[in-house]
């Protein structure tokens, strides 16, 4: 009886063991996020080359209620400091600078109906475009979270 079940655990933890091997989820890709002063952030997949902006937290809070949004057009090419958009809110407009260099593969097309989405998930949701970056060293040149926070706090 006992060698039964040890059978049968044996078999179960050796399938178990195929199956986590044969697992998508089992390869990661690093994605290191970067800010700048002028509160945009990107998150970089190192292995795709992609960065998708957004805005952080801190910029939703200060511009108040979003209620437009201006994308840049897909195909584009930014270079570092362009201006690729900008967000009206009920308190004031601002600009949208390209915190890194590349071309345009995608935008956020959700924020022309749902602007709102910059309030309630900035750097997630409410992404506003991808970029192929043209040169990833530029990602070192950004602040760290730590160095964001202190931008902020001065």
């Amino acid at each position: 009886m006992f060698s039964a079940i040890r059978s049968a655990a044996r078999t179960r933890t050796s399938l178990s063991l195929r199956t986590a091997r044969l697992s998508p989820f089992m390869f990661r890709t690093l994605v290191t996020t970067r800010y700048t002063k002028e509160h945009e952030a990107v998150a970089f997949d190192e292995e795709t080359g992609i960065g998708t902006v957004s805005i952080t937290e801190h910029a939703q809070q200060s511009l108040g209620d979003v209620v437009f949004v201006e994308l840049p057009a897909v195909g584009s090419e930014v270079g570092k400091g362009d201006q690729i958009g900008a967000i009206e809110s009920v308190k004031a407009a601002s600009d949208i600078y390209a915190p890194v260099s590349g071309k345009v593969l995608e935008v956020n097309e959700r924020l022309n109906d749902e602007p709102g989405l910059l309030n309630r998930s900035p750097e997630y949701d409410g992404w506003l475009c991808k970029i192929k970056l043209a040169e990833p060293s530029e990602m070192k040149k950004l602040l760290t979270a730590e160095g964001y926070k202190e931008a902020c706090e001065s």
